[in-house]
């Protein structure tokens, strides 16, 4: 065989590769449906304590967002952020004010939601 078939062939077993990890990147991350129950638990009981009255989940290309408003024209009081990049580091949930302060950190989401077990109330100044 010449070696101008075994490049066209080698060429051609690398262009799939290279589109499947094309096509695996441009998937955006998620909250799956177990995270959603639970995260979802929390919001439900800060609704009946009339703490928060909105949400907005946001699934971008490296991390997923659930961001908790107090009214919908206002920045997020609160986003739980699943970054999985962080797996292995710091974990890959975290819970962040308003402010950027990152309340909680865990490699389980139930850890990371901890934080909401202490009554968090806005404080207006």
């Amino acid at each position: 065989m010449s070696q101008a078939a075994d490049d066209s062939r080698e060429t051609a077993q690398l262009i799939p590769l290279a589109e499947a990890r094309n096509a695996r990147l441009s998937i955006p991350v998620t909250f799956n449906r177990q995270e959603l129950d639970q995260i979802l638990r929390i919001y439900s009981r800060m609704v009946a304590a009339n703490e928060w009255r909105d949400y907005a989940i946001d699934h971008l290309k490296d991390q997923a967002v659930f961001s908790v408003f107090r009214r919908t024209s206002e920045v997020p009081l609160f986003r739980i952020v699943k970054n999985p990049a962080l797996a292995r580091k710091q974990g890959a949930y975290s819970v962040v004010a308003a402010s950027g302060l990152i309340l909680k950190r865990g490699h389980e989401l139930a850890t990371a939601l901890k934080a909401f077990d202490k009554t968090l109330k806005l404080v207006e100044a």
